[in-house]
């Protein structure tokens, strides 16, 4: 382990083999980092704003979390965690395996997030989303919950696998983006989005199947991306992806 000289590390803290902590990081008690993970500098691992809250952060092998970024209490997540900086994760999110997180996101806890979702910068999730497999959301994307702000009553977005929300889009409390959908940039979504469906406008407004959308520079079908766009992913993933499209 490679541990700064500045950073302080609570009781009860288990870290990994190979685990690096930058200078001036925080790492809370109860809190558990897997194996060849790096903690960057001026991090906060397991802050709590209940002094009586003793439930752990699990933080899966591989990860890496860039300076500034602050995790809660009681979130689980699984190997290969990428942040950018300046990352703030609240409470009770659950998620899988390689999720990333870009620069200056934001999720308010209470979420589901499942395998290799990819959000980009300045992302904000409101409480109680369930994001599926393989989701992209792309930056300046807010996910809201409360249907009648400033109120009590929540009820977070639902995103389908392989569904993509593209930059500066709103999705409204308790709308389903299905799977395989393409939300275009500056969307303001109303209603739910079927599978394999394009929804674009303020309002949002379904225009067509996402099967219609061609590369510019070829008549190739540009969706479903997972046909073409394997970076990223890991091996086994991408060679059932080509078993599933084999003429591409």
């Amino acid at each position: 382990m490679n541990i700064h000289d500045t950073a302080l590390i609570g009781k009860n803290v288990e870290l990994g083999t190979g685990v690096s902590v930058g200078a001036y990081t925080v790492i809370e008690g109860n809190t558990h980092v897997g194996d060849n993970s790096k903690i960057g500098s001026h991090c906060h691992l397991g802050y709590s704003n209940r002094p009586d809250d003793d439930s752990p952060l699990i933080i899966g092998a591989n990860a890496n979390i860039r300076s500034h970024s602050i995790f809660y209490t009681g979130s689980t997540f699984g190997d290969d965690l990428v942040t950018g900086h300046r990352v703030t994760v609240r409470e009770a999110t659950m998620a899988k395996n390689g999720l990333q997180i870009g620069t200056l996101s934001d999720i308010q806890g209470h979420c589901t997030i499942g395998d290799y979702t990819k959000l980009h910068s300045n992302v904000h999730i409101g409480h109680q989303s369930s994001i599926e497999d393989y989701v992209w959301i792309f930056p300046y994307v807010v996910l809201t919950n409360d249907p009648h702000p400033p109120s009590e009553y929540q009820v977070g977005c639902t995103v389908k696998r392989y569904a993509a929300i593209a930059t500066m889009s709103v999705i409204l409390p308790g709308i389903s983006i299905g799977e395989g959908a393409l939300v275009g940039a500056q969307t303001l979504v109303r209603e739910d989005v079927p599978n394999d469906m394009i929804c674009v406008g303020n309002p949002g407004k379904i225009v067509g199947s996402t099967s219609k959308i061609k590369f510019r520079d070829s008549d190739r079908s540009a969706y479903p991306w997972r046909r073409h766009f394997h970076r990223g992913y890991p091996d086994e993933v991408a060679a059932a992806w080509q078993r599933e499209f084999p003429e591409s």
